[in-house]
Order: C-alpha cells, then structure tokens, then sequence
C-alpha cells in the first residue's frame, strides 16, 4: 500500500467512525441518541486509534494536514511528499463523510435540527468569537503535535527520511489517548477540529449532498478549522526546534 493509498484509507476511517459517532449522538432516533460529549469524545479517539493502526507501517499514520506540516516543519518529514500526503487526506475526508451519510440517511430524515445535521459533518463552535475560536483550535492542536514530536521515535529525526515519519512512530492507542484528552479538556469551545481535513473535506460533502433541508454549510467559519490547526502545528514546531536545539 502506498503512502498516498494509506492516507486515503486512514482518514476515510477516522471520519467514518468520528462523525459515526456525532452521528449517533445528535440524530434522531439513533440508539446513542443523546449520550453527551464523552461518548463523542471516547469515539474520536477510537477513531485516530483504528486509522492510525491500520496506516501506521505505510504512511505513519499522519491522518492530519496539521501533523504532516508540523513534522515537515520540524525536520522530521519531507516537504515534497506534504502535498501528496495532504491530497489523500482531503479525499479519505470526503469518502468517511459520503459514508455517514449513507448509513444515516434514514436518521438524518427524522432530525429536523440543522445545525445538529452539520455537526455531524463539521465542526461548529458553542459560542462564535472568531479569535477565541481560533485561539482554541490553535490550541488544541499545538498540544496535539508538540506530544507527537516529543513522543515520535528519534530514529524518524532529520536525515533518516527513508522512513515514514508521523503518528505510526508512537503506537496507535496513545495516539488515540492523547486525541481524547484533548477533546475532553480543550473541546467544548469549537468542537475541536484540530485537523483541516476532518473539517473542510466534510464541511464540502455537506455543501454537495442532498442531506435532508440540511441548512447552510457555514462557510463564514470554514476557515478556522483549517488555518487554526495549521499555526497550531507550526507553532508546536517551532518551540521543539527551540528546545531542542539548547
């Protein structure tokens, strides 16, 4: 299996059972219906812990433009292989989408709230302040890279780049914990996207499928799901490059 090819399949999977998992809580008539945010949370992690399992030994399980960048940025990557990581990302986010869509689609019928039908597809903060958003997505994802590049295997530094450096390097079932704390902890501002491929490829299913009066897509947000990540990832970068180098 090709990089490419495992990116694809692993973040196809991490959004099949991510927003399975909203879907089951917030639809109507479901039998998770309404069984709150740990359930969301525990399910999101699973969700990093499967893909991540089963892409870790092909790609390194990056799953997430924001994780690709970040070791980019800290010299544990190639940067001419971000762009093919990234395209295969935002295609599996599409796919797991299409996919919830598909095995909910009865449920999405009964549900009459929209703003619960976009959630299951991407993310919607509690209460809007766009810095504060931000702040909370930039966040959420520095906790999750600056663990990752602490946690990665030094084998995977700079100069070794013949193997797949990312979230494989850990073991997938710390991976998945750490995505859990941070949902636990930094998540009920925004919903913590801290990945723009769990966001945006979504947020655009949502635009094109015919969901059931599904409402608006949101696109005013869509951008802090997709930037705040980003700078998270680079910050996260910059500060173990600063430490490291002492």
């Amino acid at each position: 299996m090709s990089p490419f090819i495992a990116e694809v399949i692993g973040t196809a999977m991490l959004l099949l059972l991510g927003n399975g998992v909203v879907a089951n809580v917030l639809l109507n008539q479901t039998k998770g219906y309404q069984s709150g945010w740990i359930v969301i949370t525990f399910g999101w992690g699973m969700a990093v812990f499967v893909a991540v399992m089963i892409t870790q030994d092909y790609s390194g399980g990056h799953i997430n433009p924001a994780v690709t960048i970040g070791l980019a940025a800290a010299g544990k990557f190639p940067w001419a292989q971000v762009p093919v990581y990234i395209l295969g990302q935002m295609i599996g986010g599409a796919i797991g989408s299409a996919l919830i869509w598909v095995t909910y689609s009865r449920h999405y019928q009964a549900t009459e709230d929209k703003a619960l039908k976009l959630a299951t597809f991407s993310t919607i903060p509690q209460i809007r302040n766009r810095f504060l958003n931000l702040f909370s997505e930039i966040l959420g994802t520095f906790v999750l890279i600056f663990t990752v590049l602490y946690l990665t295997d030094p084998n995977l530094a700079a100069g070794n780049l013949d193997k797949p450096a990312g979230l494989g390097s850990l073991g997938a079932l710390p991976v998945g914990l750490l995505v859990f704390s941070i949902g636990l902890s930094l998540g009920g501002t925004t919903g913590f996207a801290i990945n723009p491929a769990r966001d945006l490829s979504p947020r655009l299913m949502h635009s094109i499928l015919p969901v059931n009066e599904k409402g608006s897509s949101d696109w005013s947000y869509s951008w802090i799901p997709v930037v705040g990540p980003i700078l998270g990832g680079l910050l996260a970068a910059l500060l173990y490059m600063a430490l490291s180098s002492n």
